[in-house]
């Protein structure tokens, strides 16, 4: 489940990154729909992974979690983050 979790976010992470591209100019503007659809799924698969009960996340790490999807960057301490639970989790 972390896994796909550390996936997501990413991804998500990423294509958030793609759409401030866009609005700085970097990228093209014929690609807005195409990467805010993406961004958009990505986003709600990432907010629905975060509120999943099966991970053993508190309330708190929940929350900050979902924040972290609000700020550009922030994917990467949520990596890091998501690496720690990885290892402390059982083979």
């Amino acid at each position: 489940m972390i896994k796909l979790f550390r996936i997501t976010s990413l991804l998500e992470g990423l294509s958030y990154l793609a759409i401030l591209s866009v609005t700085l100019g970097y990228i093209s503007r014929d690609y807005v729909s195409s990467i805010g659809m993406t961004h958009g799924i990505l986003f709600m698969l990432y907010m629905m992974l975060a509120m999943s009960n099966n991970t053993g996340w508190t309330s708190r790490q929940q929350l900050l979690l979902m924040a972290a999807a609000l700020i550009p960057f922030a994917f990467i301490p949520t990596e890091i983050f998501l690496q720690k639970q990885e290892q402390k989790k059982p083979a």
